[in-house]
């Protein structure tokens, strides 16, 4: 039986008289009641068939105090109902305004094609022992990562129960039922206003089952350990057991199948059809498997358990997740602008997994709603230069290139705590934003740099400098050579040594037969010449300027010195400079070098150094002090 192929979009919503938006029905009664309501949506209560489901008679009930009118939800692109011979007479028609366009289940037989022959949002109703593998993993596959509401389910642990949750999608949340909750036991979060956050601490001291039970919430969401039967607040219990209905002869049951004590205290669980939710969030790993993925018999799940309560819509993960403080962050901000939970959290997860993670079980647009647009999926990697300062952070710390007394040790140390704490995906994509990290992290580099810069003026033999030797020690020479032009203007060749172990950093060389190895650098370091005459006067003043290529837009500390032996005789000016270098293009540093009018005759050699995210480049040039002509 398939519905009809259209339907009118959002029907005028209005207050239903008499007891409430739902009215229970007998079941041979609901396909005349359903032609009934869908001849006027909104002018009489929504049909219900209960017969022998007290279980569904108490959903009705709470249902009917957090709802308080009728609207018909903004239709998806595509609609399939599974195995509709073996639903109640009335349910297809009563989903039909769902799906501007309704196909056959034989065209599920290709689910893995299905999507490109039928692009756009779909919605499956089914019961849930239809909710395989095959087709569901393959239409949530297909869809994942594309459009937002991708894909959307309608099911229940039976016909009557599917009846009773495509009829709660017509059903308006009352303006009071605005209560935001998150309740985790994996995560401490921020609290943001306007969501009632319950963490670990809270568990120890606040009756979380009488905040959840007594509470009627827009939108709640369970995070924390567990599996298909429950999910574990601290020492409370989310449980999915639902005692108004039969166990299934042979399947695998928890403890309470089989007369013991559950694994929790008994007082302390909560029972999830209770929960008075319009929207319920299982943000466990498996809370709501696939129908031949569950280990539990279908009277113990959690997500058949919260399709039997009063929720409109339940959101549950098909398998594990990561689920962490991105995603406790996003979907709080999700829930405060009415942004979808299943997009939401398969967007932030979506750097880490290859799979959907969560499944919609109700339309992504509440009746009158629309629903803003999808996020992008998320990239979890950090910034670049968070990763490349990490690397010279462990290259520094971790090998033996400075003393452990080294002055510059403790800084270090502090900031690598920091790049740690940043690369972590709770930290980067929720505590901060990746702008403000940025922002903390190049403070911290330009504060370091000029540290550094002025350590190794005031002694050139500081150890930082010879990293070449160190790191070039414990590397090997990549056989690439690259021809270049030496600052003397004879040609030179640059070749790099690719580090052999962990903390050991790639380094570059340039050698001229004639200057011998004048520049080095790491890899992303600025790129730096010398360029000066061949020979200055005893007293007289050697001009030098240095070509410097930042490795990225922004602040770069230069610096020259001269052997210990000749300092003496010279004054450097400036000691050292800041400047703001670019990444496309060369920029000219001057320095002055004056000499003492003793100053012996003989070559000698100068160092100009650059700074930048604590990388130093070097680059030398021989010169020769002469005889001062009378």
């Amino acid at each position: 039986m398939n519905p009809a192929v259209s339907y009118q979009r959002h029907q005028p919503s209005s207050a239903v008289p008499g007891p409430g938006v739902f009215r229970p029905v007998a079941l041979d009664r609901f396909p005349d009641a359903v032609a009934e309501f869908l001849a006027a949506p909104g002018r009489t209560p929504v049909p219900v068939p209960v017969d022998g489901r007290a279980d569904l008679v108490s959903g009705v009930s709470a249902a009917n105090g957090l709802y308080d009118g009728v609207h018909t939800p903004a239709p998806l692109d595509l609609g399939v109902v599974l195995g509709a011979e073996d639903l109640p007479p009335g349910v297809a028609e009563l989903a039909g305004p769902f799906a501007r366009r309704w196909v056959d289940e034989k065209e599920l037989d290709d689910a893995a094609g299905f999507h490109d022959r039928y692009p756009g949002t779909l919605l499956v109703v089914g019961r849930y022992d239809r909710l395989n593998l095959s087709p569901v993993r393959a239409l949530l596959l297909a869809t994942y990562r594309g459009a937002g509401h991708a894909l959307t389910l309608l099911s229940g642990r039976d016909g009557t129960s599917v009846a009773w949750n495509v009829a709660k999608q017509y059903a308006v949340a009352g303006r009071d039922v605005d209560a935001l909750g998150l309740f985790t036991d994996t995560d401490r979060p921020p609290h943001l206003p306007g969501v009632r956050v319950f963490d670990d601490r809270d568990f120890e001291r606040t009756d979380i089952q009488g905040e959840i039970l007594g509470t009627r919430w827009r939108r709640v969401v369970f995070q924390g350990h567990g599996k298909d039967d429950s999910v574990n607040l601290g020492e409370f219990t989310v449980c999915g057991l639902n005692p108004a209905v039969p166990a299934v002869p042979g399947l695998l049951g928890p403890r309470c199948a089989y007369g013991l004590p559950c694994y929790k205290p008994e007082d302390k669980l909560v029972p999830l059809h209770r929960v008075e939710a319009v929207e319920v969030v299982l943000s466990a790993c498996n809370s709501g498997p696939l129908a031949d993925l569950a280990l539990y018999d279908p009277k113990y799940q959690l997500l058949l358990n919260a399709l039997d309560g009063p929720a409109r819509t339940v959101v549950s993960a098909v398998s594990v997740h990561d689920s962490d403080r991105p995603e406790n962050v996003a979907w709080m901000r999700a829930a405060l602008t009415g942004a979808d939970s299943v997009d939401t959290l398969n967007a932030s997860l979506a750097g880490s997994h290859p799979y959907p993670a969560f499944m919609r079980f109700g339309m992504p647009a509440g009746p009158g709603e629309e629903a803003p647009a999808a996020p992008r999926p998320a990239d979890h990697r950090p910034d670049p230069l968070l990763i490349t300062v990490g690397q010279r952070l462990t290259a520094l710390l971790a090998s033996e290139l400075l003393p452990h007394n080294h002055a510059l040790r403790p800084r270090l140390t502090k900031l690598a705590r920091k790049v740690d704490l940043w690369a972590a995906r709770p930290t980067h994509l929720a505590d901060r934003s990746p702008e403000e990290i940025l922002a903390s992290l190049t403070a911290d580099l330009q504060s370091l740099d000029h540290a550094v810069a002025e350590q190794v003026a005031e002694n050139p033999e500081n150890e930082i400098m010879n990293y070449p030797a160190y790191f070039g020690d414990r590397s090997s020479l990549d056989p690439r050579v690259r021809e270049v032009t030496c600052h003397c203007g004879r040609p030179a060749q640059e070749f790099t040594r690719r580090g052999l172990l962990p903390y050991v950093l790639d380094t570059t060389c340039a050698v001229c037969m004639r200057c011998g190895d004048v520049t080095f650098r790491v890899p992303g370091a600025p790129a730096l010449l010398a360029y000066a005459e061949d020979e200055v006067e005893q007293g007289g003043v050697l001009e030098v300027r240095a070509a410097l290529t930042a490795s990225r837009p922004g602040p770069v500390r230069l610096g020259l010195f001269v052997p210990t032996y000749l300092r003496d005789d010279t004054v450097v000016e400036p000691r050292t400079v800041k400047v703001r270098g670019t990444a496309d293009r060369a920029r000219d540093v001057t320095f002055r070098v004056r000499f003492a009018a003793g100053t012996a005759p003989q070559a000698y050699y100068f160092t100009v150094f650059a700074v930048q995210d604590l990388a130093v480049s070097t680059a030398r040039r021989h010169f020769g002090v002469v005889p001062r002509s009378t």
